[in-house]
């Protein structure tokens, strides 16, 4: 059985921040900035708070069946929680989407490199 690859992406938003915790979260904006976004197993943090108070974190995991995406997203949101309520921001409309990558349509390029293996094999 091969291994399959999720993406989470869980989304909420901030919510009750105080002025410190804002003015926290601002001055760590650029190391969250959605240009930088990633998948990443710790999970990785994007939001701009100046334009909006809603968050992003994205999350990598694996698995051997097709259901464990719902234990991945389930790991996914309850470390989203973890890391707001560590810092003590508030939060609401947590919610999740995950992707399971063996099932992801192939882009036009990937089409075209396995077109190329099938054709050498």
């Amino acid at each position: 059985m091969s291994t399959r690859t999720f993406r989470i992406t869980v989304r909420g938003a901030f919510d009750g921040l105080t002025d410190g915790q804002r003015a926290e979260l601002l001055a760590a904006a650029p190391e969250h900035d959605m240009l930088r976004a990633e998948f990443t197993a710790e999970g990785h943090l994007t939001y701009d708070l100046a334009a909006r108070p809603f968050f992003t974190f994205r999350f990598l995991d694996s698995g051997e069946a097709e259901e464990d995406i719902v234990d991945a997203t389930a790991r996914a949101e309850l470390a989203a929680e973890e890391w707001l309520t560590e810092r003590g921001y508030g939060f609401k409309q947590l919610r999740s989407q995950a992707q399971d990558l063996s099932l992801a349509p192939l882009g036009k390029r990937q089409r075209r490199e396995a077109a190329r293996g099938d054709a050498r094999a």
